[in-house]
């Protein structure tokens, strides 16, 4: 059976109201959640898919968040050490590679899961994340310091 445009577009709005809180989401196993399971009427084998999606692809999420905060912390050390205009460009480069790279992954993992609910459970979704998110405000991320001073 051939997905509609419709049904194709809400998967596509949820992945995006999804993947905007993404590095937030990756703690909360939404699926696992008595309230989120109630209210979207997620079935035992539905959640299990889900799972199965995540777990097969948190490992490399998390190596690739991780390579970020590497390459975000050295384009740090490189503005505070006023490296040159070529390293600090070469720099952003490589920041902007591993984000695209996460955020691709991210983005094709959260669309997965989208394809285990049915299309009511699609538009039921975005309400319940975004109470969920207004109940559970995540504080900013902060950029990890280049270390300026020498001393210890």
């Amino acid at each position: 059976m051939r997905p509609t445009t419709a049904g194709s577009v809400a998967a596509i709005l949820v992945c995006a109201v999804v993947a905007r809180s993404a590095v937030a989401q990756t703690g909360f196993p939404w699926w696992k959640d008595d309230k989120f399971v109630r209210e979207l009427g997620l079935t035992p084998d539905q959640s299990a898919k889900i799972d199965v999606i995540f777990r097969a692809n948190y490992p490399q999420l998390s190596q690739n968040r991780e390579e970020l905060d590497r390459q975000e912390s050295e384009l740090s050390r490189l503005i505070s050490a006023n490296a040159d205009d070529a390293q600090v460009t070469r720099q952003i480069d490589k920041v902007e590679l591993v984000r695209a790279s996460l955020n691709k992954m991210r983005t094709l993992m959260l669309l997965n899961m989208v394809r285990v609910m049915t299309p009511e459970q699609r538009v039921r979704f975005n309400p319940i994340h975004e109470q969920w998110l207004r109940d559970h405000p995540q504080p900013p991320r902060t950029e990890p310091k280049a270390k300026t001073d020498s001393r210890p």
